[in-house]
């Protein structure tokens, strides 16, 4: 490609929306722009590259027996209510109408579909294993679109999903997949981190991520340094510091007026906020549940979901004044009338605590939990915090923030047994069919190769997922245009992937814009160094730079391409 033939707006200035490198970057260097919140526009370049993160996802699925489709992103509202997930997915999903007052939805994920296709034509044993995968617009209705490409309301997905007689056979196919996703992200140039992960609204058994720890990122995860163990927050485990030696001896209530929070508290009483215990109370409209947790600790909403259920939420202000009489702040477990009270597992053994009197303006000290309250049931439910004790070694944890590049799910007969898809095995039973689901975001490789890859003059890219491998500038197209035209011609009958900037501009805008567009090599062709019978190739990542002469310029820079996707690739 010539540049002066493409279509690349680069801008000179920062936009003042960009909040990420990534979304500064991509904006700046013409790949993408923004429509409207949330939804973007893949500009030539960025399209370049979105293809060719897909064809490196398309090549690693193929190896592994995966057969590609295509499903509609507008999908039958009937699927979702058979699978449960019409009403769960909440206000993320996207509701439309058709003329015949059908509901529809443009789907978020695709589950439901395939699952309804598996179910018409997977009847035997004899059927399975089978993998299918697509590439296909996703959309959801995200609150607050941020970050650009990373966050977004409608995005590019690779799902795959898996479909197996046995559990063996299913834990073959996922293990298919995680060796996938660790060959796609390392052709990509990717750094990342395999974690334990919540299935959440997609349910099933396990489930892991693949995340690139970067500043910019909305997960937390936990890490330990000495073993390897990670986890997202959500699920990670951990062994809690230790509270501090409680002054409070003997149990007694207390006068503690105008002070409701955590820290109004512990100021007012001067003790750590490690010995105040929060009182929660959680409700599904019938059952009350009391759930404890240390002060300095915060509600783990996703542990809290797997140990009360879907359905049970924390009750309003105003419902616990109508049923307890009661502001919430001094709400205590002791002498209250619920259904159940659970404690995080962090409380076992804690002495001279501090908790709510179930009286405004009261508190009790003192308190011994496992003697003084009747607790049905420890759990984990907390967050996990940074100095932690990791679970398998002791050692302290790492909290740090990640981007989520793919997901792996073994959903089991979650859907197959909610939407009916059985299978008749050899003995001649009827089983539901076993299945994995499996999710990468293509246009979040991007964004995170850039978060990763980037200076201050702009974007460094892998040359796997680089627009053009090459870029050729001339110094002086006047003196040089028949040398130029030569090579240009003859990397591109190599298959170097080249653009040649031919716009008549100065040299020091030209080397600008390579440097914000982040192509790998250039190739600088000057009228002296052509007196010299040479060429100057410099590497964009390390800024090195060697001369090559002309007469083999064209298969040395072959052969270096070939290296470094070699190199990517291994």
């Amino acid at each position: 490609m010539k540049w002066s033939k493409a279509f690349i707006p680069t801008l000179k200035e920062d936009p003042k929306e960009a909040e990420t490198p990534s979304h500064r970057l991509l904006l700046r260097a013409g790949f993408v722009r923004q429509h409207q919140s949330g939804v973007y526009i893949f500009l030539p370049l960025g399209w370049r590259s979105m293809l060719k993160v897909m064809q490196i996802i398309r090549e690693e699925m193929d190896a592994i027996g995966a057969q590609e489709m295509m499903l509609p992103a507008l999908t039958s509202a009937k699927l979702w209510e058979e699978s449960g997930r019409w009403e769960a997915f909440g206000d993320d999903m996207f509701r439309l109408k058709d003329r015949k007052d059908h509901d529809m939805a443009l789907a978020p994920t695709h589950e439901e579909v395939m699952t309804d296709l598996a179910r018409v034509y997977l009847r035997s044993y004899r059927d399975l294993p089978q993998i299918w995968y697509q590439m296909q617009t996703k959309f959801r209705d995200e609150p607050r679109p941020r970050a650009g490409i990373l966050r977004v309301r409608e995005f590019i997905m690779k799902d795959s999903y898996s479909f197996d007689a046995t559990w063996e056979g299913l834990d073959h196919s996922y293990e298919l997949h995680r060796k996938a996703y660790k060959k796609i992200f390392d052709r990509c140039g990717l750094k990342y981190t395999i974690v334990k992960a919540s299935s959440g609204l997609m349910g099933g058994s396990q489930s892991e991520e693949f995340m690139v720890v970067a500043p910019s990122g909305e997960d937390r995860l936990a890490i330990c340094e000495e073993c390897g163990y990670s986890a997202n927050v959500e699920v990670a485990q951990a062994e809690a510091s230790a509270p501090p030696e409680s002054p409070f001896k003997k149990r007694e209530k207390v006068y503690t007026p105008d002070v409701r929070s955590v820290e109004e508290v512990s100021a007012f009483l001067n003790v750590s906020p490690a010995l105040i215990v929060k009182s929660l109370l959680y409700t599904d409209g019938e059952k009350w549940i009391l759930v404890m947790i240390r002060g300095d600790h915060e509600v783990n909403d996703a542990k809290l979901a797997k140990a009360l259920g879907p359905d049970v939420r924390m009750a309003s202000p105003d419902e616990v004044m109508d049923r307890f009489g009661m502001p919430v702040g001094f709400v205590g477990p002791i002498g209250i009338e619920v259904d159940e009270i659970i404690a995080d597992k962090a409380l076992k053994g804690m002495k001279g605590a501090v908790v709510g009197a179930n009286e405004e303006e009261h508190h009790i000290v003192g308190v011994d939990i496992e003697n003084d309250v009747k607790i049905d049931r420890f759990e984990d439910i907390r967050t996990v915090v940074e100095g932690d004790r990791c679970p398998n070694c002791g050692a302290p944890l790492k909290v740090v923030n990640a981007i989520e590049i793919g997901h792996i799910f073994k959903l089991g007969t979650k859907y197959s047994e909610s939407m009916g898809a059985y299978f008749t095995d050899k003995d001649g039973s009827r089983k539901p069919i076993i299945m994995g689901s499996y999710g990468i975001g293509v246009g979040r490789i991007l964004a995170v190769a850039v978060e990763t890859y980037h200076d201050e003059n702009g974007i460094s890219w892998p040359i796997t997922i680089a627009p053009y491998e090459i870029d050729i500038i001339e110094i002086d197209p006047r003196k040089t245009a028949d040398v130029t035209e030569k090579l240009y011609s003859g990397l591109l009958n190599a298959g170097v992937d080249t653009i040649w900037d031919d716009r008549e501009a100065t040299a020091g805008f030209k080397f600008k814009d390579a440097d914000l567009i982040g192509y790998p090599l250039r190739l600088v062709v000057s009228p002296r160094k052509v007196k010299e019978g040479v060429v100057e190739l410099q590497f964009r990542r390390d800024g090195s730079r060697t001369d090559i002469p002309i007469d083999s310029a064209v298969e040395k820079i072959a052969e270096i391409v070939s290296e470094m996707r070699e190199k990517a690739s291994r």
